[in-house]
């Protein structure tokens, strides 16, 4: 199946399986941004970006806050003159499986398996927008600067 994250390429899916952190912004019920440092998880096939959380957090009310199918989300990750955002709709899911599938993928990206947490829950995105720039970085020098 062709997605929009699909489509850019593989060093684009190269650069989102690198260890990096990453932002997700969501949009608080009167509209300003709320911007946090996230892992993010991404499949790439399936046009979907997972965030673990706990479900008291505040990106989660603001996706609740939400009318259904309307909680638009943008996450990004940064490296020198490299840079990648999702954007798309996000919803919370609780059901075990769902938890337990984004606790593994994030373990694949990041290393390491959180604890078990009772309050974790999974933002999932719905990617409907994949833009950036992942072409080798330039190298910086001094002289660029000046």
């Amino acid at each position: 199946m062709r997605t929009e994250i699909s489509s850019q390429g593989d060093d684009y899916l190269e650069f989102w399986a690198e260890y990096h952190l990453c932002t997700l912004t969501t949009l608080r019920p009167d509209g300003r941004p709320h911007v946090v440092p996230v892992g993010v998880t991404v499949d790439a096939e399936a046009g979907i970006a997972r965030v673990i959380t706990r479900k008291s957090s505040r990106k989660v009310a603001n996706l609740q806050a939400a009318r259904p199918g309307q909680a638009r989300v943008a996450v990004c990750q940064v490296d020198g003159g490299r840079w990648a955002t999702l954007e798309g709709t996000a919803e919370v899911l609780t059901h075990p499986n769902a938890v337990n599938d984004a606790v593994t993928r994030y373990g694949q990206r990041y290393g390491r398996t959180p604890a078990p947490d009772p309050e974790r829950v999974v933002i999932e995105i719905t990617i409907d927008r994949a833009l950036g720039h992942v072409g080798a970085p330039k190298p910086r020098t001094a002289d660029a600067a000046a």
